[in-house]
C-alpha cells in the first residue's frame, strides 16, 4: 500500500552552478540543468520527481509575455543525464542559490510541484534573502505524514521505510520503473495521454537517483524550518483522487499543519484535480498563480 501510493506527492528536474570560491575540481557536479523562455519578472519552475520541464508547457505559454521563466530539469529524471554520484536535494538547493545570484535574479517566484515543491520550501527557508514568493503546487516541507495519515511522524519513525524504499529502486530496471508509476497512475491524473506522458518520463529516469530521492524527502523534516520564509506562500493541494469526500477535512488539515509556522502563509485546495493539477486543471492553477503573483 505504501509504494502504491508513493506517487501521490512525489513527482521531477538542473544548471549547473557552484560556489565561485571552489576550485573546478572541488566543484560538486552540477545537479540540474535550465531553459529560459520569456522576459520580464523572473520565475523558477521545479517538476516533481521524476519529470522535466514537459509538465509546465501550458503555463509557460500563458505566462512568457510577462514573466522570465527558468525552467529546471534535474539530473537522473525524466532524460537528463543522471550524475555519478546520487543526486541530493541539499546540495540541488545550494546550487539554485548560486544560480539566483550569479544570474542576478531579483527575488524570483518559486514555483514546485510536488519534489519539486519540496525545494522551493527548502530554497526559501535555507536563502530567504534571495527567494520572492512561494508557490507550492500538492507538494509539503515533509512528505511522510502524507502516506502515514499522521502529522506527528518523525524523521526518526521513517528512517527503515527509507531505506527499504532506496534498496527497491536501486534494484529496478528502467522498464521497472515505469511500469510500477503506471500501476499507480490513476491518483497522479485524469487523461489517458497526460498519463501516458507519466510514464514515458518515468522510463527515462534513473531507479537510482529515484531511489535516493525519495529517501531524502522521506527522512528531511522541514516544518521546523519554514517559518524563516519571508514571502508569502501559497499551497495549493489536489483532493481528486480521494476514495470518499469525508477524507477531505483531515487532509486539509494536514496540509495546513505543515505551513502554519510560515508568516504568510495560505491553503487552498482543488477537490476535482487529480496530483498533476498543471493538467487536471489548467485553467484554475493558472488563475491562482497569476492572482497570487499579482497581489
Amino acid at each position: 500500500m505504501f509504494k502504491k501510493y508513493l506517487f501521490i506527492l512525489l513527482c521531477s528536474t538542473a544548471f549547473i552552478v557552484t560556489s565561485q570560491s571552489l576550485k573546478a575540481d572541488e566543484r560538486p557536479e552540477p545537479g540540474f540543468q535550465v531553459q529560459v523562455e520569456g522576459q520580464g519578472k523572473a520565475i523558477i519552475l521545479i517538476p516533481g520527481l521524476m519529470s522535466d520541464q514537459r509538465v509546465w508547457q501550458q503555463l509557460v505559454t500563458e505566462l512568457k509575455a510577462d514573466h522570465q521563466l527558468h525552467q529546471i530539469n534535474l539530473a537522473g529524471f525524466a532524460g537528463t543525464k543522471a550524475l555519478a554520484s546520487p543526486l541530493k536535494l541539499t546540495q540541488v538547493t545550494q546550487q539554485l542559490a548560486a544560480y539566483i545570484q550569479q544570474h542576478q535574479l531579483q527575488k524570483p517566484v518559486l514555483i514546485g510541484h510536488s519534489m519539486g515543491a519540496f525545494l522551493a520550501f527548502q530554497l526559501a527557508s535555507s536563502y530567504p534573502q534571495l527567494t520572492g514568493k512561494v508557490i507550492a503546487v500538492d507538494g509539503l516541507p515533509y512528505l511522510a505524514p502524507v502516506f502515514s495519515r499522521d502529522s506527528n511522524t518523525s524523521v526518526a519513525q521513517m528512517l527503515p521505510q527509507a531505506k527499504m524504499m532506496q534498496q527497491y529502486y536501486q534494484q529496478m530496471t528502467a522498464a521497472q520503473l515505469a511500469e510500477s508509476t503506471k500501476q499507480g497512475i490513476a491518483v497522479q491524473v485524469s487523461s489517458t495521454e497526460h498519463a501516458t506522458l507519466i510514464t514515458e518520463m518515468a522510463g527515462q529516469s534513473d531507479p537510482t537517483t529515484v531511489g535516493a530521492v525519495i529517501a531524502e524527502l522521506l527522512t528531511t523534516d522541514l516544518r521546523d524550518e519554514v517559518h524563516k520564509i519571508q514571502q508569502p506562500v501559497l499551497l495549493l493541494g489536489a483532493g481528486g483522487a480521494l476514495p470518499s469526500d469525508a477524507m477531505r477535512p483531515a487532509v486539509q488539515a494536514l496540509y495546513q499543519q505543515q505551513i502554519n509556522t510560515i508568516p504568510q502563509a495560505k491553503l487552498d485546495f482543488n477537490w476535482q484535480a487529480r496530483h498533476f493539477i498543471m493538467w487536471d486543471q489548467p485553467e484554475w492553477l493558472l488563475a491562482q498563480i497569476t492572482d497570487f503573483i499579482k497581489e
